[in-house]
C-alpha cells in the first residue's frame, strides 16, 4: 500500500526528471498497512484540533436559534428580512475572506499557529456578538466569527490529514465534521434550553468563547505537522512527532526514517520546480521571496495539468456541497418550523442537527472501506428525494398570510389545522440531512488529499473559499428565495441542484 499523504490522488503525467539523485534522495515505497489503529498520540492531536470543528457547528447552529429569539433586542426594533439575511450571511462572507490568506499564512507562520489565531478571534467575536445592542453591532460580531470559521475550515482538516497516517487518513478528517455536526447539536441544545430566558440569546452566542478558550491553551502545547516542519529546515523536529505518531518504539523507526524520507523529497521536489535549491536560507525568508513563491504555487496550481484537474475537482464539490442548501437548514430550521406551526421550533429542530451527527457517524465508519465517490453516488440520490419530497409537502400547506419571516403568530394560526404535511415535512428534511451527512457533508473536506505537497495548501485554500462563497450565496438569498419563488420553488430548485 503506496498510498501517501504527500502524494496527490490526481498525479501530474509530466513530471519533471531532476537527473541524477543520491541515494538520500530516493526514498523507498512507504508501506503502512501494517498500523493496525492510529496510536493514543493522533488521537489526542486529532480531538484538540477537532474543537475548531466543534466551534465551527456551533457558531453555524446557534444562528438558527438566535434569530427567533432576539425580537427586539437590537437596535429596538423587530429584525426585517434584510436583517436576518445580513446577520447569517456575513459570517460566511467573512469565512469567505479569510480563507485564501490563510493558505498563505498556514504556509509560513504554520498549521497550528493559524489555528490559535482563528481561537482569539472566536472568542472576540463570542464576546462581541453577545454584549452588542445593534443590528450593525450584531453584523460585526458575526463577521469576526466568521474570519474563524474560515480559518479553522481550511486549516483544522489539513493539520489532522498531514499527522495522520494514510489508512486511517479518511476517518480521522472526518471527525472533524463530526465536531462540526456536534457543535450543531450542542447549540440546539443551548438555543432549546435559553429560549425562554430574557435576552437568553446573549447566552447562546456568548458561550461559543468558552471551547475556544479551552482549545487554545491545549493545542499551544501541541506539535506542529511534520510535513510543515520539514518544509522549514526543522527536521529533527519532524522526525520526534512522527516517531510519536507512528508508536515511538524501535519497530517503527524504519518506517519514520522512510515517511521522513518521502517528505524530504516532495520538499525537494518542490524547491526544484521553484528555483530555490541553490538559494541560502536567508534568501528565502524576505518577503519579495515568499511573494515570489505564493507566485510560483498559483502559477504550478493553474498551469499543471494534475494540480488544475484537483482544483476543478475541490471547487466543485465543495460549491456543490454548499449550494444544494444544506446550510439553509442550519441557519433557518427554527423559522421554517415556526412557519408551517409547530410549537416548539427549536427543539423541533434538534432533529435535524441529531439526524446529522448520527449519520456523519456513520460515514466515519464507513469512508475509508466504502470509498468517497461511491459514497457520494449513494448518498446524493437519497438527498434528491429528501427535498423533492419537501418541495411537494409545502404544496399542501396554507402558510399565514404574513411574510415568510414574520413569524411571531404562524403558529398559533396553524395550531388547529392538520399536521400531516408539517410532519412530512420534518421526514422529509430528515431524509435529506441523513445522505447529505453520509457523502457530501464529508467528502469535500478530504480536499487535501487530491492535492500534491507543492500547491496542497493554496489549493485547499482556494476550495474552502468556494465553500464559503457558496454559503454566503444560500445565507443571503434563502428568506427572499422563500418569499417570492415560495417554499415549493425554493426546495425545488435545491433538488435540481443535487
Amino acid at each position: 500500500m503506496t498510498t501517501t499523504a504527500a502524494e496527490p490522488l490526481i498525479s501530474n503525467n509530466h513530471r519533471q526528471s531532476f537527473g541524477e539523485r543520491d541515494a538520500h534522495d530516493e526514498a523507498p515505497d512507504v508501506d503502512e498497512s501494517a498500523l493496525g489503529s492510529p496510536g493514543a498520540f493522533i488521537w489526542i492531536l486529532t480531538f484538540c484540533a477537532g474543537v475548531s470543528g466543534l466551534l465551527f457547528g456551533y457558531d453555524t447552529g446557534v444562528i438558527s436559534s438566535t434569530l427567533v429569539s432576539i425580537n427586539t433586542d437590537l437596535s429596538s426594533r423587530p429584525l426585517s428580512i434584510l436583517d436576518k439575511s445580513l446577520i447569517t450571511s456575513c459570517t460566511s462572507l467573512f469565512a469567505l475572506i479569510a480563507s485564501p490568506l490563510t493558505g498563505v499564512l498556514a504556509d509560513h507562520w504554520g498549521r497550528k499557529k493559524v489555528i490559535l489565531l482563528a481561537d482569539f478571534f472566536f472568542v472576540v467575536g463570542a464576546l462581541w456578538q453577545a454584549f452588542t445592542g445593534t443590528v450593525g453591532g450584531m453584523i460585526s460580531g458575526r463577521s469576526v466569527v466568521g474570519a474563524a470559521v474560515g480559518a479553522a475550515s481550511f486549516v483544522v482538516p489539513l493539520y489532522i490529514s498531514e499527522l495522520s497516517p494514510s489508512p486511517f487518513r479518511g476517518r480521522l478528517v472526518t471527525v472533524c465534521t463530526l465536531f462540526i455536526t456536534g457543535g450543531q447539536v450542542v447549540a440546539y441544545i443551548i438555543g432549546w434550553l435559553f429560549s425562554a430566558h430574557p435576552h437568553g440569546w446573549r447566552w447562546m452566542v456568548g458561550l461559543g468563547a468558552l471551547p475556544a478558550a479551552i482549545q487554545f491553551l491545549v493545542l499551544y502545547f501541541m506539535p506542529e505537522t511534520p510535513r510543515w516542519l520539514v518544509k522549514v529546515n526543522r527536521k529533527e523536529q519532524a522526525k520526534r512527532v512522527l516517531s510519536r505518531v507512528y508508536g515511538g518504539d524501535g519497530s517503527a523507526e524504519g518506517l519514520v526514517n522512510s515517511v521522513l524520507r518521502r517528505v524530504e523529497r516532495e520538499i525537494y521536489e518542490e524547491e526544484d520546480a521553484a528555483g530555490e535549491r541553490a538559494v541560502p536560507e536567508e534568501g528565502k525568508a524576505g518577503w519579495r521571496a515568499k511573494a515570489a513563491r505564493i507566485n510560483d504555487s498559483v502559477t504550478q496550481l493553474i498551469v499543471v495539468d494534475g494540480n488544475r484537474r484537483a482544483l476543478i475537482l475541490a471547487c466543485m464539490l465543495q460549491g456543490f456541497q454548499q449550494l444544494c442548501g444544506f446550510n439553509s437548514l442550519m441557519y433557518f430550521s427554527a423559522t421554517i418550523f415556526s412557519l408551517v406551526g409547530f410549537r416548539s421550533p427549536t427543539l423541533t429542530s434538534l432533529s435535524i442537527a441529531t439526524t446529522n451527527f448520527a449519520f456523519t457517524l456513520l460515514a466515519f465508519h464507513y469512508i475509508d472501506l466504502v470509498g468517497r465517490r461511491r459514497i457520494l453516488l449513494w448518498s446524493v440520490p437519497i438527498m434528491v428525494i429528501g427535498l423533492a419530497l419537501c418541495s411537494l409537502a409545502f404544496n399542501f400547506i396554507q402558510l399565514p398570510a404574513q411574510k415568510a419571516t414574520e413569524i411571531s403568530t404562524a403558529a398559533n394560526e396553524l395550531a388547529g389545522s392538520n399536521k400531516t404535511w408539517p410532519m412530512v415535512i420534518l421526514l422529509a428534511m430528515v431524509t435529506y440531512v441523513a445522505g447529505y451527512a453520509i457523502g457530501m457533508g464529508n467528502v469535500p473536506w478530504q480536499q487535501s488529499e487530491l492535492f500534491p505537497l507543492t500547491v496542497r495548501s493554496l489549493g485547499s485554500a482556494l476550495s474552502t473559499a468556494t465553500n464559503w462563497g457558496s454559503n454566503f450565496l444560500i445565507g443571503i438569498t434563502f428568506l427572499p428565495m422563500m418569499e417570492y419563488l415560495t417554499p415549493v420553488g425554493t426546495f425545488a430548485l435545491y433538488a435540481g441542484v443535487c
